[in-house]
């Protein structure tokens, strides 16, 4: 489920993004980097929270999600917040989709100049295609916050965007990725529908996840199964 780990970055010396599990080698690493100004994390799960509380002990940074269950020291963040911190520009983008309080972070120069990476979290994964998870994911909004990243990664003058996500390696082309998910996104609703038709109005969660995700090796096909559930309440919203 996280690939080969959950990628901990440090922003300047001066941020942490996502400490990861409560693993105190590794979170002594990361406060080992610098005077720790700020933690972000980008959502809820543990293994990109779970450390969050033990590393302000280690540093006294206040942690920020937008999810005030994960602040510690520190104030819910904002869609649209821009934070200045080690000489970085950071814009906090809510992504909602993967869970309820997913965030993105635009990070750039503090001058505004071009150069700028975007921090994905489990919006957009290094490899494979992310999981839409109970309870709170919503494809609907998923799909909406696919759009609104595509949007950053297309306006202004910044050019092709890497993406630095939660799992797995640097996404080169985000703007490509972005849209390669939507796409897949839109391919699994349809292979939903057309098993729905199949094996009518009583199908469950586990029929179709059977029938759609057949691919999908069994270790994650409970994961399969969220997104199916996902689907499934998508598709109820569309055609009431």
């Amino acid at each position: 489920m996280t690939l080969d780990g959950t990628r901990s970055y440090v922003l300047g010396a001066g941020a942490v993004v996502d400490p990861g599990p409560l693993d105190d080698a590794h979170l002594r690493a990361l406060a080992g980097v610098g005077p720790v100004e700020l933690i972000l994390v980008t959502h809820r799960h543990a293994d990109h929270t779970a450390g969050a509380a033990r590393l302000r002990e280690l540093t006294g940074a206040p942690v920020r999600a937008a999810d005030p269950a994960h602040c510690h020291g520190g104030a819910p963040l904002s869609d649209g917040e821009v934070l200045d911190v080690a000489g970085l520009r950071i814009e906090v983008l809510a992504t909602p989709g993967h869970t309820a309080d997913s965030a993105c972070f635009v990070v750039g120069p503090a001058d505004g100049g071009a150069e700028a990476v975007v921090l994905t979290g489990d919006t957009v994964l290094g490899a494979g295609t992310t999981v839409i998870a109970e309870p709170d994911g919503s494809l609907a909004d998923y799909l909406a916050s696919l759009d609104r990243l595509e949007h950053v990664t297309t306006s202004g003058p910044r050019g092709t965007l890497r993406g630095l996500p939660g799992h797995g390696p640097v996404v080169e082309d985000l703007t490509a990725t972005v849209r390669a998910y939507r796409a897949h996104r839109l391919e699994r609703l349809a292979q939903v529908r057309a098993a729905l038709a199949a094996l009518g109005p009583a199908a469950t969660a586990d029929d179709v996840t059977a029938t759609v995700y057949s691919d999908v090796p069994v270790t994650v096909r409970a994961a399969a199964r969220q997104s199916v559930t996902a689907q499934l309440a998508y598709l109820r919203a569309v055609t009431r």
